[in-house]
């Protein structure tokens, strides 16, 4: 059965027809070329992003801080935290993976009502690291072994010491990222990842 699954560019009464549900559509030169997402993705990477520390300040006395995170051509974004330059964020943003070499960027706006919001830094990791860990057979570790460190350097924005470490039967990293391009300001997130049932995987 053909199923309608997107429009062409700019003409929404001609979709392209897919066989299923999981493909995507993609226009070439010789017609319509199928491919499945499913076929490329390794998994979903759940980035906790847990609070910023000493933000700099972009209003009067404070900022009104989000965080935008981007990975190749996905972007996501928290919430804006009013008036907070150690703002606690606890909130979840899930990239899905098909490349683990892409870099992911992490940048803190300040939000402004009347005018454009405010760059208050950036910081870019790597999961290279991470995704090695996650391909080992690590059941039978007790939890809080620790499997990997990445140490701050030059060549990453790291603040300290960086452990991959497996808790309670996953496994999990924590970072404490140091922003570039401004004054101050650190931001504290952590690494999870969810398998996904169908997919390509690791």
């Amino acid at each position: 059965m053909r199923i309608p699954c997107i429009y062409s560019k700019g003409d929404h009464n001609n979709p392209l027809m897919v066989d299923s549900p999981k493909q995507t559509a993609m226009g070439t030169g010789d017609g319509v070329r199928r491919t499945s997402l499913m076929e490329t993705l390794l998994g979903l990477l759940r980035i906790r992003i847990k609070r910023g520390v000493n933000l700099a300040v972009r209003d009067v006395r404070s900022s009104d801080p989000y965080v935008v995170v981007k990975m190749g051509k996905q972007k996501l974004k928290t919430r804006v935290i009013k008036k907070d330059v150690n703002p606690e964020w606890n909130e979840d943003l899930t990239l899905s993976i098909t490349d683990p070499n892409v870099p992911i960027t992490l940048t803190v706006y300040d939000h402004d009502l009347f005018s454009k919001d405010d760059r208050m830094g950036d910081a870019e990791f790597d999961i290279k690291t991470y995704i090695e860990a996650l391909k080992m057979n690590l059941d039978s570790l007790p939890t809080g072994t620790i499997i990997s460190r990445v140490m701050p350097s030059r060549h990453n924005c790291l603040s300290e010491q960086s452990c991959v470490v497996w808790k309670e039967g996953k496994v999990v990293q924590d970072l404490v990222l140091r922003l570039r391009n401004v004054e101050c300001g650190e931001l504290e997130i952590q690494l999870q990842w969810i398998d996904l049932p169908g997919s390509k995987g690791l």
